[in-house]
């Protein structure tokens, strides 16, 4: 009997795991072996050049500004996005007054304000960072008009400034990602029993309390869980499309906004350098797991269960 249901089980399993290897697994291995050659992406001959990509990558001022700037957004995007949305959903479902026989409710009209947070995530990245390249347009855009409507007459150029371009586009990451987590957060709240708001309630905790006591160590795996998606969004795809429609160059002004996965594209399609492209792709692939594995062994603790 135990022998039929470990034959299930892989037989089950065999063709997920067979079809991940070959898209997700082999191409990680092929990119490992490309960086020790002197591949161009274009021609089929290429030669092994051993480490020599690496040691160019080492000396690389722009890999390590660019890495800088991946880093900032791995380290800062989550902090904020998370937090934001950490309050936004206990808001949402904790923070209302109470009501005629409920001690602990959400704000009123909750469910409309879920459906305006999470209206972000229906709009493609790329659409979010055209709208957001004409708000910061320093002569016609929304923000500087705005700006001006309330009598203020700097006109700074947002992304045309080193100082204020990159803070630019996080803040794009930001709006585009939070009400994500908002949601997610939210359906987690949710499921928390109500009995447990009201008897900290009824013992004299405040709001405060309550999250810090209540809501947050319950919270906490989906919390780290979305500490490490963020921070994979911001190492990955998220950053890249950002910067690459709205600044410019892309990258610019100086370099000001330059990341990893922007230099790995410019390396591999614009300078025809794709096995220096992929040595560079392997530092990134190593940052982000390096990410991952800190952000799960910072965040653990015992699991609460209710």
């Amino acid at each position: 009997m135990q022998h039929g249901k470990y034959r299930f089980i892989v037989g089950f399993l065999a063709a997920p795991l067979a079809l991940y290897a070959l898209f997700v697994i082999w191409p990680f291995v092929q990119s490992i072996y490309y960086s020790f050659t002197d591949w161009t992406g274009l021609s089929p001959d290429f030669a092994m050049v051993g480490f020599d990509n690496y040691t160019r990558m080492l000396d690389d001022g722009t890999f390590w500004k660019s890495l800088q700037h991946s880093l900032l957004f791995a380290l800062l995007l989550p902090v904020v996005v998370l937090g934001l949305a950490l309050f936004f959903a206990f808001m949402l479902n904790v923070g209302g007054r109470g009501r005629k026989g409920v001690a602990v409710t959400g704000v009123r009209g909750s469910s409309f304000y879920k459906i305006v947070y999470f209206f972000p995530q229906v709009l493609s990245i790329a659409i979010v960072a055209l709208l957001f390249q004409f708000a910061y347009n320093p002569n016609s855009g929304a923000v500087n008009s705005a700006l001006g409507a309330l009598g203020v007459d700097a006109r700074p150029e947002w992304l045309g400034d080193p100082k204020l371009a990159l803070w630019c586009v996080m803040a794009v990451l930001v709006w585009s990602t939070t009400g994500f987590f908002v949601v997610l957060f939210s359906a987690g709240m949710a499921s928390i029993p109500k009995d447990f708001y009201e008897a900290a309630l009824l013992d004299g905790a405040n709001r405060v309390t309550t999250f810090f006591r209540i809501t947050l160590p319950l919270l906490w795996d989906t919390v780290q869980s979305g500490w490490v998606y963020m921070g994979i969004l911001a190492l990955g795809a998220e950053s890249f499309a950002v910067v690459q429609i709205m600044t410019v160059g892309p990258g610019g002004p100086a370099e000001s906004t330059n990341v990893l996965t922007l230099l790995v594209y410019q390396k591999a399609f614009r300078d025809g350098q794709a096995a220096y492209a992929t040595t560079i792709g392997v530092a990134l692939l190593v940052v982000t797991l390096a990410f991952a594995a800190l952000v799960m062994r910072l965040g653990r603790r015992e699991r609460l269960e209710y």
